[in-house]
């Protein structure tokens, strides 16, 4: 738990599942947190090597990363740039709006990507937020992967960005959702990780417990374990079926 007087916010801790299941888990979060004023923070794997376009990208776009083409895809909700899902950690926040919380959604992105540089400095592991970032583009100029992007916040190693997120709202609520880059893929083989950079290689679980424990004392809230009820369940099953598997949402650009 972190901060016990603070704003109480569910937490999952999921095992490895497909891309359309995860996306959805997500999507059911931030649509609770809408109707019922819930706050939710998770952590999750992929069960294979994944790509997720960002919301605004073209299905065609894809065929131009030659690593990834056999890998399965799916669309987010969320912009930005696409990302090789495998050798990571994925987390997402969803927020009610009607929370002050979500009144500066950058203050989101700082207090999460502070408290990974926080928990990496405390496995004596050096990161940083970017305080400045090259001119962005036309959206044509724009890499097709998003950890060959930058923009300010993000957390970098050297030069090499190892974690970077992208926030949706969504009637009511905020999701806002990323990943942190443990090593290389192959599947995208120009993007290192963290042990590629540093030679470090930490203890996922810990990792976890670390980053929970510095994203709640930097938002006030009072994290504990809270599964899923059988209602999210049920929703997170169609947005599977029906959104997030079906032909008509990933290629619908």
């Amino acid at each position: 738990m972190a901060n016990s007087d603070g704003l109480a916010c569910r937490l999952l801790v999921d095992p490895p599942a497909s891309g359309a299941w995860n996306m959805a888990v997500d999507e059911a979060l931030v649509e609770d947190a809408a109707e019922r004023g819930t706050c939710w923070l998770r952590f999750y794997r992929w069960g294979e090597p994944t790509l997720s376009l960002g919301y605004f990208q073209g299905h065609a776009e894809r065929l131009g990363h030659r690593a990834s083409r056999q890998c399965p895809l799916v669309r987010r909700v969320s912009g930005g740039g696409a990302i090789l899902h495998d050798a990571e950690v994925t987390y997402c926040l969803a927020i009610p709006h009607a929370h002050p919380l979500a009144e500066d959604t950058s203050w989101l992105y700082t207090a999460v990507h502070e408290g990974l540089v926080e928990t990496l400095y405390a496995f004596g592991i050096e990161g940083e937020r970017l305080t400045t970032a090259p001119p962005a583009g036309g959206r044509e100029a724009e890499p097709f992967l998003c950890f060959l992007r930058r923009a300010v916040g993000d957390v970098v190693s050297g030069s090499a960005k190892i974690c970077g997120s992208a926030q949706r709202r969504r009637r009511g609520a905020i999701l806002q959702h990323g990943s942190f880059i443990l090593h290389r893929s192959e599947y995208a083989p120009e993007i290192a990780g963290l042990a590629d950079l540093t030679g470090a290689k930490i203890d996922e679980a810990k990792l976890i417990g670390g980053w929970t424990e510095a994203i709640g004392r930097r938002l006030k809230l009072a994290i504990a374990p809270g599964p899923m009820d059988e209602r999210l369940m049920d929703a997170v099953r169609t947005l599977t079926l029906e959104k997030f598997s079906a032909e008509s949402w990933t290629c619908r650009r």
